[in-house]
């Protein structure tokens, strides 16, 4: 049962529960969007759900969901929700233990450099001279033992949530996009000798994504405003942070973010993998215009 449009409740702000019209309720269901009252939520793994759904059928006039359960974002339920931030951290514990062991004669081949001479290469390298690649291996890359720490732990807190609810090729697109946007922007701005690694700025985005996610669940806002301040005040404040990159993957990701969460069922794909492909687009025209500037 839907609320009437000129019901007292929705005069006042919040739609009433679909089986409880008379309930004022902020809570919808994760798969059908309708609202639900205290009494009808039943916990799923991102957000709640209404008995409708968990049974099997949202009395909608759609097709049952029970063999195909689906994340908020539309992606499919894995059996481990937290795999792909799992393997992200593998990856950058594997690669900072490949810094370890072999050096910057590593290092120097995989940061995000725009244009300079590198002594341990004998020759100029950087992005500009077409090593496209450092706009993501950088992402994977970290200075110190307390800088791989800071970012993995980061990375788990809030990484985890965010792929619950997007599912495993969101959440990777997510990531990888978000590290490139930030990549770019600093390769655009930044000085073309300052080299510059780490996952800061696709954790940042990653961290947009999760403010989208919790404003659309109507859940509280101010932890989430607070760590935003935290991460500025040390993306402005310190010393050696690159600010363009916190800036850039954050921006990116709070607009894949958007388009994950809010996308309208009929057009989900096309507005999630639309949005994905024009930061992506955009990532390639700040690429492309620097390297004009610097070649």
């Amino acid at each position: 049962m839907e609320q009437a449009p000129g019901s007292p409740q929705q005069q006042q702000g919040l739609p009433g529960c679909y089986r409880h019209p008379e309930r004022e309720t902020g809570i919808r269901c994760t798969r059908c969007e309708r609202p639900i009252c205290p009494e009808c939520m039943i916990s799923a793994s991102v957000g709640f759900q209404c008995p409708d759904c968990v049974r099997g059928g949202s009395g909608t006039g759609h097709a049952p969901t029970a063999n195909q359960p689906r994340t908020l974002a539309g992606g499919t339920i894995a059996g481990d929700p937290h795999l792909v931030t799992k393997v992200i951290i593998g990856i950058c514990f594997a690669m900072f233990l490949a810094q370890q062991a072999i050096g910057d004669a590593f290092t120097d081949r995989l940061d995000l450099i725009g244009q300079a001479y590198v002594p341990a290469l004998g020759s100029v390298e950087g992005v500009a001279e077409g090593q496209w690649y450092r706009l993501l291996t950088s992402v994977f890359l970290h200075l110190d033992y307390f800088h791989i720490l800071s970012n993995m732990l980061s990375l788990w807190f809030v990484g985890r949530y965010v792929e619950e609810a997007f599912g495993r090729i969101r959440y990777t697109a997510l990531f990888v996009l978000s590290g490139l946007a930030g990549s770019a922007l600093s390769y655009m701005v930044d000085a073309p000798n300052q080299p510059s690694l780490g996952a800061s700025g696709a954790i940042l985005g990653v961290f947009g994504a999760l403010a989208v996610l919790i404003r659309r669940q109507r859940y509280d806002m101010r932890p989430v405003i607070a760590m935003l301040v935290i991460m500025l005040i040390v993306t402005f404040g310190w010393s050696n942070v690159s600010w363009t990159a916190h800036v850039g993957g954050l921006v990116g990701g709070a607009l894949i973010g958007v388009a994950m969460v809010h996308a309208p069922r009929e057009r989900r794909a096309l507005v999630q993998y639309g949005t994905c492909a024009l930061v992506l687009v955009a990532v390639v025209v700040m690429t492309l215009l620097r390297t004009a500037q610097l070649t």
